[in-house]
């Protein structure tokens, strides 16, 4: 074999090698990227859940508040008349 033969031989093994290396290389990189992606969607899916479990109960909680201010409102009246009322009784017993 002559040397320049065996020169060019010798560049194409190390040039199938380094594509070889790069393609392994670029394969376990992928596989990593898309576990490290796979992480972090479970995450913010987790996260949006929480989220929204947090919005709907606070929505239920805004339901619910002009119901408790109209019975807070109901009840004061009522206090009123019934303060009213005893006013009244005290003052014809006196």
């Amino acid at each position: 074999m002559s040397v320049a033969l065996a020169t060019i031989v010798s560049a194409i093994v190390a040039a199938l090698a380094a594509v070889l290396g790069a393609l392994i290389t670029a394969r376990a990189t992928s596989d990593k990227v898309q576990r490290s992606i796979e992480i972090h969607n479970a995450v913010q899916d987790t996260k949006l859940d929480e989220l929204t479990r947090e919005v709907r109960e606070h929505n239920n909680f805004a339901q619910r508040m002009p119901v408790l201010e109209q019975r807070f409102t109901d009840q004061e009246r009522r206090l009123e008349n019934l303060e009213k009322a005893v006013d009244k009784f005290e003052n014809k017993n006196l």
